[in-house]
């Protein structure tokens, strides 16, 4: 997406007090020291008490509070999550609008797996430059990974699951709400031939969990590379993760060597994944410091890109007038790069 002029973004997240540090998870058997030591994280964060929805809710507060953003000023609230939410046949965006009191928002649900929050961002500032009557939009993540549904160390290679909700207001940056950042440019591929790798050779069933008693990401990769190889995933995904970047920086307007071009931020999976799969082509296409905010959160579900919105927005990583491109992919897939700067 190419903007004619930048909007604004206020960034925040929400974490449990609770957290596994990966020595309590080795002792305890829930992972292996090495693949512990390829994954790279030092602990995740665990909620027991708060429910995804109610987490997503926190998150939104603090950044409505912290902007002056009134919550029925909002034109739009998306909520993306990659797991289960707290109840079935049931709309979790409408319930984070009710309790936040967004009445005039319109809740809509996002799935695109683990690069929900981002396509989120880009429906958001999509909205607000189709329709000038339009207020803010609100863009919110959740998700928690519990037992027995879902193993956090180990559903999945690559990544462990941390607990967390994010929250950004997307709206103009015309003064009237303050910005954290000042989004510029969004790149998002596609690789839709890449879906079969989160289902391998399972045929579609009729009801939830119907082909394991818990979600097992693992399985159906292994099936993937039995019949494609794993050339076939990185290939596309190197190819792809190239093709967003060179085309958010195109449309932002910089150059890959750009000296105002501070960070690339990468995904928070693990350390292995990132060197394999996000790093080469990164690399190719720009000399930005590459950047790792993940490592004591853990991949947090769709909200990775807004979370290190959060920590961009908090921290004094970017001087005025300094950018970041901020890369993510999810399952699907998609692979989104944004660029953002300090106002």
């Amino acid at each position: 997406m190419e903007l004619t002029s930048p909007l604004g973004l206020v960034a925040g997240a929400w974490y449990p007090p609770e957290s596994q540090t990966v020595q309590d998870a080795v002792a305890c058997g829930d992972i292996d020291a090495p693949t512990a030591r390829d994954l790279g994280y030092t602990s995740l964060p665990v909620s027991t008490e708060v429910a995804p929805p109610d987490m997503a809710t926190e998150a939104a507060r603090e950044v409505l509070l912290r902007c002056g953003a009134r919550p029925e000023e909002l034109s739009l609230l998306l909520h993306a999550s990659v797991h289960h939410q707290g109840h079935d046949a049931w709309s979790a965006p409408h319930y984070v609008a009710e309790r936040l009191g967004a009445h005039m928002a319109l809740p809509i649900g996002l799935l695109q797996q683990c690069n929900g929050g981002a396509i989120g961002i880009e429906t958001a500032a999509a909205r607000l430059l189709a329709d000038p009557a339009a207020g803010p939009a609100l863009v919110t993540t959740a998700d928690r990974f519990l037992m027995p549904s879902w193993h956090r160390w180990r559903s999945d290679y690559g990544m462990a699951a941390g607990d967390a909700a994010t929250a950004v207001l997307v709206h103009r940056a015309d003064g009237a709400l303050p910005a954290d950042l000042l989004l510029h440019a969004i790149g998002t591929t596609v690789a839709a031939e890449l879906e079969v790798m989160h289902r391998g050779d399972d045929e579609l069933n009729a009801t939830p969990m119907g082909h394991s008693p818990m979600i097992d990401v693992r399985r159906t990769k292994r099936a993937f590379i039995k019949a494609y190889g794993v050339e076939r995933f990185t290939k596309t995904a190197h190819d792809r993760i190239r093709a967003a970047v060179d085309l958010c920086l195109r449309r932002a307007g910089l150059a890959p060597d750009d000296p105002r071009l501070r960070y690339a931020v990468i995904p928070r999976l693990g350390t292995k994944a990132m060197d394999e799969a996000y790093l080469p082509p990164l690399r190719e296409s720009t000399s930005a410091e590459p950047l790792d905010l993940g490592r004591a959160t853990g991949h947090v579900g769709a909200g990775d890109l807004n979370a290190s919105l959060a920590d961009l927005a908090r921290g004094d990583r970017l001087a005025p007038g300094q950018y970041a491109l901020v890369l993510n992919g999810g399952g699907g897939f998609t692979f989104t790069a944004m660029a953002v700067s300090r106002p």
